[in-house]
């Protein structure tokens, strides 16, 4: 009896479990969905979280990330306006803004993906085919600054005259992203950003460009070198103006403590010879022998020089 009642119960779950399943659905943070019914889209999106139910069998569901997406186009070859060919690499971030519109448009993350191709590829060829090289490459002036203030003259003698950026590769890559953002919505994406990820010159081009860089950066070298050099012989000459001014005062001082010295040996020889002038006499006379006379000296005198005076005094006092 008991068994009679079991295996029906048994088929039922059975029978109910792919039901279930068919019926119950998760929603998770990062997705959203639509649901169609024999391949039309019913009701709006869901993109709440959590379980979900829907009819069995007869509805299906289709899932999309609700994450902001990568797109990572290939290198393009481009001319720029001055007629110079650049290889052009660029990358966008994109997300699913109406899923409804996504899935009637497009149906498939492949075919969006395949779709920004055409439409960011062709938005960046418009664009940089109608600037010039130097707008694309770089950003701002903050290189040419200085050029433009202090070497305007300098290059203009050389016939070369200072290209100054006018929108610069940042004001490029918006125009380019406006551009995009006026197609993509009736396809359901927002646009979040576009970036020109690397920009590289064919063979042809490389070698002029570079060329005219390193010009460039020797013109700003050898502006810097000549200011240097001005400043340095500036400070040198300064250095020099302030070496004679100390040494001449130096010199200065110098002579007036000698003239001091002198002055005060003067005073004190005029002393000694006031307390005793025979004796001041007698030692001036002493160095006038030392000075004077050496052991192959001859010297004939009267017997009533000055300078025999002590010499025949000495002879004196001898005896």
């Amino acid at each position: 009896m008991k068994l009679k009642i079991v295996i029906p119960i048994i088929v039922l779950i059975i029978l109910f479990l792919p039901v279930a399943f068919s019926m119950f659905y998760v929603v998770n943070e990062a997705e959203q969905v639509v649901i169609t019914e024999f391949g039309r889209p019913i009701g709006e999106p869901i993109i709440n979280a959590g379980l979900k139910i829907k009819t069995p069998f007869i509805q299906q569901i289709h899932r999309f990330e609700k994450r902001v997406l990568e797109w990572d186009g290939s290198p393009n070859q481009i001319p720029t306006k001055d007629k110079k060919f650049i290889w052009l690499d660029t990358t966008a971030r994109w997300r699913i803004k109406d899923a409804l519109k996504f899935y009637q448009a497009l149906g498939t993350e492949v075919l969006a993906q395949s779709r920004l191709d055409d439409i960011i590829d062709s938005a960046a060829r418009d664009l940089v085919t109608a600037q010039l090289l130097i707008e694309v490459v770089r950003d701002t002036n903050r290189v040419l600054n200085l050029d433009i203030e202090t070497l305007e003259e300098d290059i203009g003698q050389l016939g070369e005259p200072l290209e100054e950026i006018k929108d610069g590769r940042e004001k490029i890559t918006q125009m380019i992203r406006e551009k995009v953002q006026e197609t993509v919505p009736q396809f359901g994406i927002e646009l979040v950003d576009v970036q020109i990820k690397r920009i590289n010159y064919v063979d042809e081009v490389r070698e002029k460009v570079f060329t005219r860089m390193i010009s460039e950066r020797e013109r700003i070298s050898e502006k810097y070198k000549s200011e240097g050099a001005g400043e340095a012989a500036k400070i040198e000459g300064e250095k020099q103006k302030e070496l004679e001014r100390i040494q001449s005062e130096a010199y200065k001082e110098t002579e007036q403590i000698k003239g001091d010295a002198d002055a005060q040996a003067i005073q004190i020889y005029a002393e000694a010879h006031g307390k005793d002038p025979e004796f001041f006499a007698f030692l001036q006379t002493l160095e006038t022998y030392r000075k004077s006379t050496n052991p192959s000296t001859k010297l004939i005198l009267t017997t009533d020089s000055e300078l025999y005076k002590y010499l025949k005094d000495s002879q004196t006092f001898r005896r």
